[in-house]
């Protein structure tokens, strides 16, 4: 077990984990289970800082899979509205295996790589509920987290294995690669008694270039570690400034 593994519930009435293939039709359709990107935003949701990324290893699906469809008035580009259905998830509940690995492209931040402090600050944030507001996909679709356990009993604990086919995994931006482009990552997940297992994104089956991309310029501010003495210079015990 890693030493920084974190595990929460996340739970809600909806969800919409939209499928590609419906979104440009405007009458979106939410994909069965949550896409590796989708858990690695909740995650972030709770606590995230630019020294580390997030990496999902598992998730559980403790609820069974209902679809619900509901019919939505969006605002058209050119004024007015439009009716279109929405097919999304109803009664959803989740519980995430997730631990954090430093971020290797933030070399200029490597003062903040303190494993034990964000750990225990991860884990006073799981347990307040998060520093964000959580989503379920959709901003319609708030939801709450809490901390878990894996040997939480599921629905699907003795259904064996599903499989969900060809389905989105995430997104490579362009400062996560030597190019600079933008691609997309597709996978096959299948789902062992309710416990789905993630791969990691750079070992995807499928990458696929969606467009050139322009990295972000990174900051030149110093980035002081919290084992500094000049982090605190000018302030005195308690806080005060001297």
């Amino acid at each position: 077990m890693k030493p920084n593994r974190i595990v929460m519930k996340v739970y809600g009435k909806y969800a919409l984990f939209t499928d590609p293939m419906t979104k440009i039709g405007g009458e979106k359709s939410s994909m069965m289970i949550p896409s590796y990107e989708t858990l690695k935003g909740i995650v972030s949701s709770m606590y995230w800082k630019p020294s580390f990324n997030w990496v999902i290893e598992s998730v559980k699906v403790l609820n069974p899979i209902r679809t619900e469809r509901k019919g939505i008035r969006p605002i058209k580009y050119n004024g007015g509205n439009d009716l279109a259905y929405y097919t999304y998830l109803s009664d959803v509940a989740y519980i995430i295996s997730a631990h954090f690995e430093f971020n290797k492209r933030r070399p200029d931040l490597q003062e903040d790589w303190n494993e034990n402090k964000h750990y225990y600050v991860a884990k006073r944030a799981l347990e307040k509920g998060g520093r964000r507001d959580i989503f379920l996909g959709a901003r319609e679709c708030p939801a709450y987290i809490e901390p878990g356990d894996m040997s939480e009993p599921g629905y699907y604990d003795d259904k064996g294995t599903l499989s969900f086919g060809l389905m989105y995994h995430s997104l490579c931006y362009p400062n996560q690669n030597d190019e600079g482009n933008l691609y997309s990552r597709f996978w096959h997940p299948q789902m062992e008694n309710g416990i789905i297992h993630f791969c990691r994104p750079e070992e995807c089956e499928n990458t696929i270039f969606l467009r050139k991309g322009t990295k972000k310029e990174l900051s030149n501010i110093p980035i002081l570690g919290v084992d500094k003495e000049e982090l605190l210079s000018g302030y005195q015990e308690g806080g005060e400034l001297q």
